[in-house]
């Protein structure tokens, strides 16, 4: 028989990748602007090379692939990010209704992204959700000074809302989150709307493709 769980308590989202469908953008102002640094890479290594990293990681991850970026790279990529964004990034599919059950339930939500406040502001913004979520129930590790794949992000919401980790539930589409959940002792989604999902679920993940399949696993 398949494991059953606990409706939770606390429902995490990642933004990038998650709430919002911003993955493709993001990583396509970061190959165009690797290609000026010397570094030539399709928006499909991009993703694959940097998605759910900090900046600095990513920055350090670019120098060991050839690029040959400055001191100020990080405000430069941050930039033209932003602007790139800014340009129009819709919620991903179901996320509206997957909100609205998890409201009809009484069930809180918050968010917990390694991105910064000011991305968040930019992505939720265009949607209607940085008012949903901020401040009192938006995460960020620039702000916090702890990252995924360490589980103190995930640990600082669940103390922030006086839930203990196996009563909450993460949502996450990368490998740094699902491995930051998993150390954080807390059931784990990983969404993999393209298929495939096997990484995730090596990690500790249970994989799923579409958020039309949420409410089933958290049996609401």
């Amino acid at each position: 028989m398949p494991k059953t769980f606990p409706t939770p308590k606390l429902v995490i989202f990642d933004c990038d990748g998650v709430l919002v469908d911003s993955e493709p953008a993001s990583n396509q102002a970061m190959a165009d602007n690797l290609a000026r640094h010397g570094l030539d890479l399709t928006l499909e290594q991009a993703m694959a090379y940097f998605t759910g990293g900090t900046m600095a990681g990513v920055m350090a991850k670019a120098r060991s692939l050839g690029a040959d970026l400055p001191e100020n790279w990080i405000a430069e990529i941050y930039a033209e990010t932003y602007a790139r964004l800014k340009e129009g990034i819709p919620l991903t599919k179901g996320i509206p209704d997957l909100l609205a059950r998890l409201d009809a339930h009484g069930i809180p939500a918050c968010v917990a992204s390694n991105g910064s406040e000011e991305k968040m502001r930019i992505t939720l913004g265009q949607n209607g959700l940085w008012e949903r979520f901020h401040p009192q129930a938006m995460f960020s590790a620039q702000s916090l000074g702890v990252a995924k794949p360490e589980p103190g992000l995930f640990l600082a919401a669940a103390s922030h809302f006086g839930v203990q980790a196996r009563d909450y539930l993460v949502i996450e589409d990368s490998g740094s989150g699902v491995t930051a959940a998993v150390r954080a002792g807390m059931r784990c989604l990983g969404y993999a709307p393209q298929g495939g999902g096997g990484r995730l679920t090596a990690l500790g993940a249970e994989v799923f493709n579409d958020m039309a399949e949420v409410p089933a696993l958290l049996s609401i």
